[in-house]
């Protein structure tokens, strides 16, 4: 079964708001533990127990059709019933709030009937079968892809092989990976009753494979929570003292960002731009990372404005508006919206002074985007359904259900030879948390990790044909294979034409992505050095 619930003491006045709200979560936990357990409703009537995720589903789908999603539930509530959560909470209670997670983000109606029945055929007596007789294709697919194998049968590495299994479902459907992140955090929310120990196991893992997940496909809004709940198990004295900076700059008075914000609505209003300025408060990580940086924090660094426009155009318009009536902080400035990030994030990011020397940093985004930056492909609602527009067929953006950082990992996943070299690996993988962009000269687009290099670049585009490569011509010039790339850079790769030859070791000292690796080790292995002469002749030698 998942992770266990724990009963927190009701939060103080002084209680910072990200605690505040997780709080609140669990007190919305044990209202629905008590809606739970009076049972499902009569046919056809919508059970009290999900009116709060059919409201937040209603929200973002005004149309959607509750149906699927009471069918779910009483099949949820039934199989699970007499089950219980070391809180004593019914069981029930977990799917329920990894549902309204998903529906507070906006995923659809197939995604949130698979959230009801995630843990059914994993802890209960419901088969895949049934649920696809009773869902369909869709639903039986995401279900299957986040439920777990057994230890029985796979032993020790039943958690690496369930993470492949779970990856290479998500290489099919993306959906998959939401689920089982929306499902992380409510367990993580959850886990002050588990012995400290298995708390830090989990949030290694946490830290290691799903927070990396939530970036690449972009659910902030997930990771951002995961982030600060492993931070207060991993790095207790530290998120004490972050919380001690929060709560001495609530002592303080007054947010130097509420009088910029007005300032700003001002200046925008002026200007005739509808706009939505917002204070967003930066979560403990965040703080943390702003503190390390720069030591002793200002006021207005615990926090960054927000503006919301309805038009890309808008966008800009802010900025010019703001650079100049403020004083800009020229390094501040990012363009996210005219190159997005490889994960679908997209923003403009910049920094002013005011004369008293307060600086601000603002972001500067649509609606529509901020919706994307907050829930990622979680956003694209049902990505499956419409037909895909003509996109070209390279680049990491020419689908983002299926990445090309995702497309890299399932590629070389298939290659790795046993669960402990995939864990490895894929925790090695993830790890690098920037992506770069090369080109081809056929107009094509390699996405490698920031410090790739040609080997890798050669890998990525060939496969283990690689292994023939002998050079490279980087921006029109000849490169050597250890040549790291730069974003932007467009790289040649000359192969040669003796298909036997093969890599030399050497290339593992220059090959930073996976696949590059594995496909050069396996050559090795299989292509051993000659043991160097000895004895009588070699000396005469």
């Amino acid at each position: 079964m998942s992770a266990e619930a724990t009963n927190p003491a009701t939060p103080g006045p002084t209680t910072p708001p990200g605690q505040r709200k997780r709080a609140r979560s669990r007190l919305d936990l044990r209202r629905l533990g008590r809606a739970a357990l009076l049972g499902p409703a009569g046919r056809g009537r919508l059970p009290d127990a999900i009116g709060h995720v059919a409201e937040a589903h209603r929200g973002h789908h005004p149309d959607a059709d509750l149906e699927p999603l009471r069918r779910a539930y009483v099949l949820a509530e039934s199989s699970h019933r007499g089950q219980t959560r070391k809180s004593g909470e019914p069981y029930i209670t977990h799917p329920l709030a990894v549902t309204l997670i998903l529906a507070q983000l906006g995923a659809e109606t197939t995604t949130l009937t698979a959230s009801l029945l995630h843990d059914t055929v994993e802890d209960t007596d419901v088969t895949l079968d049934q649920v696809r007789a009773e869902f369909g294709d869709d639903v039986c697919y995401l279900v299957d892809g986040v439920t777990k194998l057994e230890k029985v049968d796979y032993g020790a590495a039943a958690e690496p092989e369930t993470f492949r299994k779970m990856l290479v479902a998500t290489g099919n459907d993306v959906r998959v990976m939401a689920i089982k992140l929306a499902d992380r955090l409510h367990n993580m929310r959850t886990l002050g009753v588990m012995r400290p120990e298995k708390q830090a196991r989990i949030a290694k893992v946490t830290r290691d494979v799903l927070i990396p997940l939530a970036e690449r496909l972009g659910v902030q809004a997930l990771k951002t929570e995961l982030e600060d709940l492993v931070f207060a198990i991993l790095h207790p004295q530290e998120c004490a003292e972050v919380r001690e900076l929060i709560a001495a700059k609530t002592r303080a008075g007054a947010d130097p960002l509420a009088d910029i914000s007005e300032e700003v609505r001002g200046v925008l209003r002026d200007a005739g731009i509808a706009a939505e300025v917002l204070i967003r408060p930066r979560h403990f990580v965040s703080v943390h990372r702003v503190h390390r940086k720069r030591g002793e924090l200002r006021p207005a660094d615990f926090g960054r404005l927000l503006v919301l426009v309805n038009e890309d155009a808008d966008c800009y318009g802010v900025l010019g508006e703001l650079h100049t009536c403020f004083t800009p902080v020229v390094s501040e400035f990012k363009d996210f919206i005219a190159v997005p990030k490889f994960n679908l994030y997209q923003s403009l990011h910049t920094a002013v002074a005011r004369p008293d020397g307060e600086v601000a940093e603002v972001l500067i985004r649509t609606h529509q985007m901020h919706q994307v930056a907050e829930a990622g492909v979680i956003a694209l609602r049902n990505p499956y359904a419409p037909p895909p527009e003509e996109q070209p067929a390279d680049g990491e953006r020419a689908d983002p259900t299926r990445p090309g950082w995702l497309s890299r990992l399932l590629d070389w996943q298939q290659a790795a030879p046993d669960p402990d070299t995939f864990w490895s690996t894929l925790r090695e993988d993830l790890a690098q948390d920037r992506e770069i962009a090369v080109y081809r000269p056929d107009g094509g687009t390699l996405g490698l990790p920031a410090g790739a290099s040609c080997v890798d670049a050669a890998y990525a585009q060939y496969g283990e044909d690689a292994h023939a490569c002998i050079g490279a011509r980087v921006n029109g010039r000849l490169a050597t294979l250890s040549t790291v790339l730069r974003d932007g850079d467009t790289v040649q790769l000359l192969m040669g034409q003796d298909l036997a030859s093969g890599p030399s070791r050497d290339w593992l000292d220059h090959a930073r992505t996976p696949a590059a690796r594995i496909a050069i080790r396996r050559w090795l292995s299989a292509h051993p050095a000659p043991a160097p002469a000895s004895g009588p002749t070699a000396a005469a030698a």
